[in-house]
């Protein structure tokens, strides 16, 4: 620590060495791996910080008043569902993400995910390693002339858009925000999108307003058989009723890159179920996307302390 260098607080073991450089006229304090509410509280009462980089755990009414300097709040990604916008804001504390440098990596790993769905890829990994060979007795789906319906139309879904017409599906999307349906996408509303898709990947972030929209409701609504994939919140998904779902059949595979509990509980049902493909909450981190997050978030901070002297 340097005396009288403001501090800047990452919730996490790094950040990539170019966010750091940009930094230079601060003191970095990091919080470790896998940092709680009490370790962050801690360092904020101990270290004033002016910042917040966000990369793992929540920012709580606790942490946000236990500093006293804090002028900014900075996500190193695009969500800022983790983060308790409503204290920082009554606080005068601006909050800000890391928008859309990370699409490109979600976009890949939505398709990651969504083909290893549909051509079973996990399941027949494991049956080849354990000796099978089930050449006469599956069937995977073919994906052209299906449908792919995307919930969020920014700057991941768009990309996500564009993979599907190359691979020639038929494109629907549903958001409420866009003011145009982006080339090859034809708008619908939610419902209809639920009912029409023969895949369904979330690409919105979590609000109020839209959480648990895939429930046991709006999985009635769907083909049989369709596919699920969630790249976005994990909040945007009633686990219990996925679940059931591919118990029964009804979906005929899933893939959940974001989950409920952070990790999952060690006794979870996702752990065993039939037709799920899981990701640790990885699509965004990439070597690149990690040095652009890194970049944007830092940048965030010094935009807003330097239109907002102390």
């Amino acid at each position: 620590m340097t005396a009288g260098k403001p501090v800047i607080l990452v919730t996490a073991a790094d950040l990539a060495p170019e966010a750091v450089k940009l930094l230079d006229g601060f003191d970095v304090v990091y919080a470790g791996k896998t940092p709680d509410e009490a370790t962050l509280s801690t360092l904020c009462e101990q270290h004033q910080p002016v910042a917040i980089i966000v990369r793992y755990g929540r920012i709580t009414p606790k942490i946000i008043q236990a500093s006293k300097k804090l002028r900014v709040i900075s996500k190193h990604g695009s969500g800022i569902d983790t983060i308790d916008s409503d204290t920082a804001n009554a606080m005068g504390i601006a909050v800000r993400a890391a928008t859309a440098v990370n699409a490109d990596a979600v976009a890949e790993h939505t398709w990651a995910l969504l083909l290893a769905c549909a051509k079973s890829v996990t399941q027949l990994n494991a049956r080849m390693h354990e000796g099978h060979w089930d050449k006469s007795i599956h069937k995977s789906l073919e994906l052209k002339g299906r449908t792919l319906g995307l919930v969020g139309l920014g700057a991941i879904g768009q990309r996500v858009a564009t993979v599907g017409n190359a691979m020639g599906l038929k494109v629907i999307g549903y958001d409420p925000y866009a003011k145009a349906a982006p080339a090859g996408v034809t708008m619908v509303d939610l419902q209809t999108l639920f009912r029409q898709s023969d895949i369904v990947s979330l690409h919105c972030p979590l609000t109020a307003d839209n959480r648990r929209m895939i429930n046991r409701d709006s999985l009635a609504q769907m083909k049989g058989g369709a596919i699920l994939i969630n790249t976005a919140r994990g909040g945007l998904v009633d686990e219990a009723a996925v679940l059931d779902a591919l118990v029964s059949g009804a979906l005929r595979a899933a893939g959940l890159d974001s989950f409920d509990s952070e990790p999952p509980p060690a006794d979870h049902r996702l752990r065993n179920a039939p037709n799920l493909v899981m990701s640790p909450h990885i699509g965004g981190v990439t070597s690149d996307a990690y040095v652009n997050m890194g970049v944007a978030a830092a940048k965030n901070i010094i935009d807003v302390l330097q239109k907002t002297p102390a």
